[in-house]
């Protein structure tokens, strides 16, 4: 899959899954921060969208300070995604 439909993909997943209502997948920058001052997620956003990723990609996800750098941006996200899924 290109990056940037795998990139679109995850957009999509993270609007569904955590029910961010008015949000587009255009609206979210790729390398904006999924927490503080970007999306504004919170550790129950990250958990839950660990749990539809993993999933949906068949990839794992660590915890914790592991998980940082993987949440960090989108574009970091589908990196992780690309990089680890069979």
């Amino acid at each position: 899959m290109a990056p940037a439909a795998l990139l679109l993909e995850l957009k999509q997943l993270m609007i569904r899954e955590l029910d961010l209502q008015g949000v587009e997948p255009a609206d979210i920058e790729d390398d904006a921060p999924l927490f503080g001052a970007g999306l504004g997620l919170d550790s129950l956003d990250a958990l839950q969208l660990a749990m539809a990723i993993e999933e949906a990609y068949q990839v794992t996800i660590p915890e914790g300070e592991a998980a940082k750098p993987i949440f960090a941006s989108p574009r970091a996200l589908a990196a992780y995604v690309a990089q680890h899924r069979p």
